[in-house]
């Protein structure tokens, strides 16, 4: 079952068991891949988006509900917080589960190997392959960091 499915089938669970609030999240979810989809029917590509990129899709919507998260608890309003962290978790369903630390590192070290890369100018190749298998699955942007170090 593809992504996509799962989502869909979340989405008329939720109908029927009158989720309101996972329900209205998923709706989210779906409204986000459609707005990416007609982006890319602008750009002259294809109009149907892989599992990749919903995950990478899902990542975002995680990583903006963070920060929301955070911004409402700085502000003192709580019960919006709440709201973010709430959506956090339906989000989280669809993404597979985060590496650990010493898994990061393992990828980190693998990726350096098949990208061949032997000093920072070859980050980019490293990152590609990161992407390409660990999509979801590691914040990139606290990664960068890592392999600029395990290359200089």
């Amino acid at each position: 079952m593809t992504l996509r499915e799962r989502l869909q089938t979340a989405m008329k669970e939720a109908m029927k068991a009158k989720e309101v609030d996972r329900l209205s999240t998923l709706r989210l979810i779906n409204a986000a891949i459609k707005d990416r989809e007609i982006a890319l029917r602008g750009e002259g590509e294809g109009a149907i988006i892989s599992d990749p990129d919903i995950l990478a899709i899902l990542g975002r919507m995680v990583k903006q509900r963070n920060e929301s998260a955070r911004a409402y608890e700085e502000g003192g309003r709580l019960e919006l917080a709440a709201k973010e962290l709430a959506e956090i978790v339906v989000i989280n369903e669809f993404l597979p589960r985060q590496l650990g630390d010493d898994e990061v590192t393992a990828a980190i070290t693998a990726a350096i190997a098949e990208a061949a890369a032997a000093s920072i100018r070859d980050m980019g190749k490293v990152m590609a392959v990161l992407k390409g298998k660990y999509t979801g699955q590691m914040d990139f942007a606290a990664v960068g960091p890592r392999i600029k170090d395990m290359l200089s």
